[in-house]
């Protein structure tokens, strides 16, 4: 796979009136062969509207050295050209179409979180009212840098490492960067996708914040309370969200 800090190449750029005919013969055919796509859909010029989906876009555009790319990728991301993306632990694969019929495929790997990072994130997480305002897309402030900066939750360059199939043998071909702000896009829909490229365990923090929450309430086991009853439901509802019994 090759890294950030490969030597870069300049290729000519198709209009966008290719790629869009391009892109419609290329869904055409891969409906017809039965293949689900996951596309990545864009509406207006934002690419990103979450605290999640901004903040990722943000910091990839910390990237100097991938500057022209990244203008590139979010001119094609808008275009509608990532036609299937799809996130698993440590991995974003994506599909996304170019000059050439064929969608050119892209796999970008990212290093798991130190045992370090992880115990971070729990300790201030350990809430339920956290974790659920995490989830739900409304983001604390105070918890902002643990995910921001050189030492935050969100990936650094030397943690990324991608490949593409197309000709383009620059440090980050236009492809890789507009399946780089597809996951900004995402995680608009579903901020827990973050945890689950990062490869930490949603389980975990459900697991903390309940036994947080059982402690508290065993505490005040013997004064019920309104309180009390808004603590179990939350509980029920958390458990609800990640289908647990």
């Amino acid at each position: 796979m090759r890294r950030y800090w490969e030597i870069d190449q300049t290729f000519a750029q198709p209009s966008e009136s290719l790629l869009k005919k391009n892109l419609k013969e290329s869904v055409k055919k891969q409906k017809e062969k039965g293949n689900k796509l996951e596309p990545v859909v864009i509406s207006g010029r934002a690419i990103a509207k979450s605290w999640w989906g901004k903040a990722w876009c943000d910091n990839l555009e910390h990237y100097a050295d991938f500057a022209s790319r990244l203008e590139r990728g979010k001119r094609y991301v808008r275009t509608g050209t990532v036609i299937d993306l799809k996130i698993q632990k440590g991995k974003i694969i994506a599909r996304v179409q170019g000059t050439r019929k064929t969608p050119y495929r892209v796999e970008i790997r990212i290093s798991p979180l130190t045992e370090q990072k992880c115990e971070a994130i729990l300790d201030r997480c350990g809430k339920i009212e956290t974790l659920e305002r995490l989830l739900s897309g409304d983001f604390p402030d105070e918890m902002k840098e643990l995910f921001q900066g050189e030492d935050g939750l969100f990936p650094q360059p030397s943690e990324i490492s991608f490949q593409c199939s197309c000709p383009d043998w620059a440090l980050m071909c236009k492809h890789v960067a507009a399946a780089l702000y597809g996951v900004g896009a995402r995680l608009d829909m579903n901020p827990a996708l973050f945890f689950e490229l990062r490869g930490i365990e949603i389980g975990r923090f459900v697991d903390v914040a309940l036994a947080n929450r059982v402690e508290r309430m065993l505490e005040n086991a013997q004064k019920p309370s309104a309180r009390i009853m808004d603590d179990e439901e939350a509980a029920q509802k958390l458990f609800g969200v990640f289908g647990r019994a």
